[in-house]
C-alpha cells in the first residue's frame, strides 16, 4: 500500500491528497508547513548572522592584540558593529574612562593621578560580562522556536496520522469494505502528515543543535576577550 501511496505524493498527487483529507487534517499541514517555513527562514538569518558576527570578531580581535594601548582600538570598535566583541570592549572602555573621572576629577585616561583600584577592575569585568550576556542574548533570539519545531512537528505529525487513520477506519465502517479504495486516502493522508511533520522537525533540530554550538564558541570567546582585555587595562595602569 506505500509503494502505491508515496509515488503519488512526489508525482503530484499531493494536491490530490490535501484535498480529499479532513479539515482537522489540511489544518494540521498547515501548522506544519508554516512551522517549517519559519524555521527556514530564521535558518538563514542565523547563519547570516554568526558569519558576520564570526567575520567582525576575528577582524577586531587581530587589531585588537597588536594595539598598545585601548584607546587605540575605539575606532575598529565602531566599524566591527557586528562583534560582541567590539561592544563588550566599548562597555569595558567606557567603565575606564569613567572611574578615572572619578578619580581624577573629570580629568578622565588623559590625567591618570589616582591609578584606579581593585574594585574599580571588578566594576570593570562585570560591565563586560553583562555587555556579553547581553550579545548572547541577541544571538539567542527566535532560535527557541527551531526546538519548538523539533519537539513538537513530529508530535503534530504523528496527532495528522492518527485522524488519517481513523478517517480510514470510519470509511470501512461505512461502506462495509476495506478495500483499497476506501482506505486509502485516509492512509495517505496520515503518511502526508507523518513526512511533513519529519520534514519540519528534522531540519530544526540539527539547526538548534549547529546554533548551540555557535552560540557556545562565541560565549567561551567572549569570556577569554575578556580576560584579554583586563590583562590589557591592569598593564596600561602600571
Amino acid at each position: 500500500m506505500i509503494s502505491l501511496i508515496l509515488p503519488g505524493i512526489f508525482s503530484g498527487s499531493v494536491w490530490k491528497i490535501i484535498g480529499n483529507s479532513s479539515v482537522f487534517g489540511i489544518f494540521i499541514l498547515l501548522v506544519l508547513t508554516v512551522m517549517s517555513v519559519v524555521s527556514w527562514v530564521i535558518i538563514f538569518n542565523k547563519w547570516r548572522q554568526y558569519r558576520e558576527v564570526e567575520s567582525d570578531n576575528e577582524r577586531f580581535m587581530k587589531y585588537f592584540k597588536k594595539i598598545n594601548k585601548l584607546a587605540e582600538a575605539i575606532g575598529q570598535a565602531k566599524s566591527s558593529k557586528h562583534s560582541p566583541f567590539s561592544n563588550i570592549y566599548k562597555a569595558g572602555y567606557n567603565e575606564i574612562t569613567s572611574l578615572y573621572d572619578i578619580r581624577n576629577e573629570g580629568g578622565g585616561l588623559q590625567q591618570r593621578k589616582n591609578p584606579l583600584r581593585t574594585e574599580d577592575y571588578e566594576l570593570i569585568e562585570m560591565s563586560m560580562e553583562k555587555t556579553s550576556t547581553e550579545q548572547m542574548a541577541i544571538l539567542e533570539k527566535k532560535v527557541i522556536f527551531l526546538a519548538t519545531t523539533a519537539n513538537s512537528a513530529p508530535f503534530l505529525g504523528l496527532l495528522g496520522t492518527v485522524v488519517g487513520i481513523m478517517d480510514s477506519f470510519w470509511s470501512i465502517g461505512e461502506r462495509g469494505s476495506a478495500s483499497l479504495a476506501v482506505v486509502a486516502p485516509g492512509i495517505a493522508e496520515a503518511l502526508l502528515a507523518t513526512i511533513i511533520g519529519l520534514g519540519a522537525a528534522i531540519p530544526a533540530v540539527i539547526a538548534f543543535n549547529w546554533a548551540n554550538n555557535k552560540m557556545k564558541v562565541i560565549a567561551d570567546s567572549s569570556n577569554n576577550f575578556i580576560l584579554e582585555f583586563m590583562s590589557k587595562a591592569k598593564k596600561e595602569s602600571l
